[in-house]
């Protein structure tokens, strides 16, 4: 019995307001099932509904509420979950007009971040987004549990059932420790942050839409340019695998190097209180010298996801931040990769096509302070031989009566800094 009824619990029917006939209607729609099958849900239904604006105080006509009940209870549904974010009111309005439990995109998503969150700080991050969105819910959250006892689609780990029988003082009180502690999270790395800019290296970060490949492509280019480093980020195919910025110092052949950071990925209407919970670790996105946008070419849609992560980078201040694209899963269309276009490369990852299409790219948009030069070093300036051999791309070495001749590219401030030391001066291109 106790197996069946929790089979029950995990049945669901998916609803949405197609509001004056929007584009990505559908699109939206099919997302809101992979992210209730992304929380155990099982989709067993869909009902939705054109209409020029929302329903204020239940969401939906009454008639189609009637026709939503009917539905529900006769696919043995358990739980109703509505593609946009309803206020307390209508989260109140459509349980006791229901009889089911009623949960919206944003908690599924808030789900799947506390199910995938396992660092400390994207866990407090987790946490106080939770709450805050549960806290001027309570009622009608609490009268869900009271029905169903709990279960699927309200998991909230760390901050499911117990949390919602704390009264609103005492939530609040929680959410301002959790705000504490996070503070010291973020303090911390923002001083990692700044003493990894100081070694001047330039800053790359990769973002876009949740499962695009973010983490697969900075593992291929970590096997690609740096094989026994052995630090991979986790990679795998599910919605939001990554929580946690990852950065990794990528160098190059030629003695350049750049830190590579994977990002959370984006997704529509991304809830606010996300977006405000994780907005220091999003920091590094707005703080890089180079964005570097994965998209899925092989998802009919991709434009639009294009759309949602340029609007997504906006709003956390990135808009302004140079970008280039990776088209990733290129071998699941019928267009010729690996072949690089201005600002977009289409590669595999899975077949390691593009990497270096994509690499030189990227060196085309944060190397340009690199100057080609000769210079003839005084023997006594032997430590600067050294240096160079580190710290640019010497292309040839010759020994000379005056000093040790180097043909090669390296930064431009390295350059000024020491060519009152050169033998000759010979100008830089």
């Amino acid at each position: 019995m106790e197996e069946q009824q929790a089979a029950i619990n995990h049945k669901a029917v998916i609803v949405g307001v197609n509001l004056n006939d929007r584009p990505d209607f559908a699109y939206s729609m099919e997302e809101l099932r992979s992210l209730a099958e992304a929380n155990n849900i099982e989709v067993v239904g869909e009902l939705t509904q054109n209409a020029s604006k929302i329903n204020g105080p239940h969401y939906l006509g009454t008639g189609k509420i009637q026709e939503l009940a009917a539905y529900a209870e006769g696919l043995d549904a358990s739980t109703v979950i509505f593609n946009d974010e309803l206020s307390p009111s209508q989260l109140r309005n459509l349980e006791g007009a229901l009889d089911k439990r009623v949960i919206d995109r944003t908690i599924l998503i808030l789900d799947i971040f506390g199910d995938r969150a396992q660092t400390r700080e994207a866990q407090l991050q987790v946490e106080v987004a939770q709450l805050q969105y549960m806290l001027p819910r309570l009622v009608g959250l609490r009268e869900s549990l009271g029905r169903q006892g709990g279960g699927s689609g309200l998991k909230n780990r760390g901050a499911g059932e117990t949390k919602l029988e704390l009264d609103r003082r005492r939530i609040e009180e929680r959410i301002s420790a959790l705000q504490e502690d996070l503070e010291k999270l973020v303090s911390r790395r923002q001083v990692q942050r700044k003493q990894r800019l100081k070694t001047g290296a330039a800053v790359v970060c990769l973002v876009g839409y949740t499962n695009a490949g973010k983490s697969s492509l900075m593992n291929a280019i970590l096997d690609r340019y740096m094989p026994d480093s052995n630090k991979q980020v986790l990679a795998k195919d599910m919605l939001f695998a990554t929580l946690e910025t990852s950065v990794r110092s990528i160098e190059l052949p030629d003695n350049k190097a750049f830190l590579l950071t994977d990002t959370v990925g984006f997704v529509s209407q991304l809830p606010h209180h996300l977006v405000k919970a994780f907005r220091s670790t999003l920091e590094e996105v707005a703080e890089a010298d180079l964005l570097v946008q994965v998209v899925d070419y092989s998802n009919p849609e991709y434009e639009r996801l294009i759309e949602v992560t340029n609007a997504t980078l906006k709003e956390l201040g990135a808009g302004h931040i140079p970008m280039v694209y990776a088209y990733n899963k290129t071998d699941l269309t019928g267009e010729r990769y690996p072949r690089a276009e201005d600002d977009r490369v289409y590669l595999s990852v899975k077949e390691g096509a593009g990497l270096e299409e994509l690499v030189t790219l990227v060196k085309d948009r944060i190397f340009q302070d690199y100057v080609q030069c000769e210079v003839i070093i005084p023997f006594a300036e032997g430590r600067l031989v050294s240096y160079f051999n580190a710290n640019a791309h010497v292309q040839a070495t010759d020994y000379e009566p005056n000093g040790t001749r180097l043909t090669m590219e390296c930064r431009r401030a390295d350059y000024e800094k020491y060519k009152h030391l050169f033998a000759e001066p010979l100008a830089a291109e």
